[in-house]
């Protein structure tokens, strides 16, 4: 069901609606942190999709509480990539940029997780603007290769929350694409 609110959220923000989005963001957030209570040991999907549905909505008071939530769940020490994706993202929603460096570094190494986006996260920690361009042009374009979205929505989701991640830091680039609003 989260994905759903969340889909929903993400259709209301490519539609300009921004009020209607941010209440499907609320509601994501909430079947996320339900689900997340019955589900087995590394399910860092939903923390992920807790942090991508504050950020969209623009609720960084939020984000920074499900943030902290989310270290405190132990991504940091997960083994697997996706739980270090979500501890990398919460970092640099608490804006403790030197210690999502270290997450996103080992992120763009791994087998199982999307090079791209990890150098993203990367460039994002460092402040590098230029890397964090051409990782984020790569992001994108990934995207707009890609044949299956979430919730079956043709929606550069992660480009947004890196997006406004990166605007937090003056870092944004510009771009276009259908794939975003």
């Amino acid at each position: 069901m989260g994905n759903a609110a969340a889909g929903a959220g993400i259709a209301e923000l490519m539609g300009g609606n921004t009020q209607a989005a941010r209440e499907w963001f609320a509601t994501a957030v909430g079947r996320y942190r339900e689900s997340y209570e019955h589900a087995p040991p590394g399910s860092w999907g939903r923390p992920i999709g807790m942090l991508k549905a504050h950020v969209l909505a623009g609720d960084w008071d939020g984000a920074a509480g499900d943030a902290e939530w989310t270290l405190e769940q132990g991504a940091a020490g997960a083994e697997s990539p996706i739980g270090l994706y979500a501890a990398c993202l919460a970092l640099l929603v608490l804006g403790r940029d030197e210690e999502a460096r270290v997450l996103a570094d080992g992120l763009r190494t791994q087998p199982d997780f999307a090079s791209a986006v990890g150098d993203a996260l990367a460039m994002l920690a460092a402040q590098d603007v230029i890397g964090y361009i051409e990782a984020i042009e790569a992001v994108l374009e990934s995207f707009e290769t890609r044949d299956e979205y979430l919730e079956d929505l043709p929606v550069a989701d992660t480009v947004m929350v890196l997006q406004e991640l990166a605007a937090r830091r003056g870092m944004r680039a510009e771009l276009t694409s259908p794939l975003l609003p």
